[in-house]
């Protein structure tokens, strides 16, 4: 495993009544309220937390790859995330998939970008190997 040698920013939250509960960041930024899926609570859960939190990073990774290249994303480039909890022999699992939208790009060019955001996207490395993970182009 390897170890982080410099430190660029630490999320903190504090999270009280599991998928029930509330969840607050040290800077206020976020507050929400935690509901199980489907439960038909108001509030979010921590799927569509993963979801959002990945695919936001997976475009700063194609921005990287992009930049690489001397080229700009386009501006309306897009990923939609999937993640799915669920169970196998009893045992609680997630799977995902990425949905990237980068319009107007060559194809074969776009697979190449996600390709190397996938292999340099730090939520995709802490996934690789322990989840089903899917990736298309759309």
């Amino acid at each position: 495993m390897t170890k982080i040698e410099k430190v660029l920013y630490t999320g903190k939250t504090h999270t009280t009544g599991g998928r029930d509960g509330v969840a607050r960041s040290d800077d206020a930024q976020l507050d929400l309220r935690l509901s199980p899926p489907r439960s038909g609570k108001p509030g979010t859960n921590p799927e569509q937390l993963f979801a959002a939190g990945w695919s936001a990073c997976f475009i700063g990774a194609l921005g990287l790859a992009a930049g690489k290249r001397k080229l700009s994303l386009p501006a309306n480039t897009a990923v939609d995330a999937e993640v799915d909890f669920g169970v196998t022999d009893g045992a609680y699992l997630l799977q995902a998939r990425l949905e990237v939208r980068l319009p107007g790009l060559d194809p074969e060019l776009a697979r190449a970008l996600i390709a190397e955001a996938h292999q340099t996207c730090p939520y995709s490395k802490a996934t690789r190997g322990n989840i089903a993970v899917e990736l298309t182009l759309a």
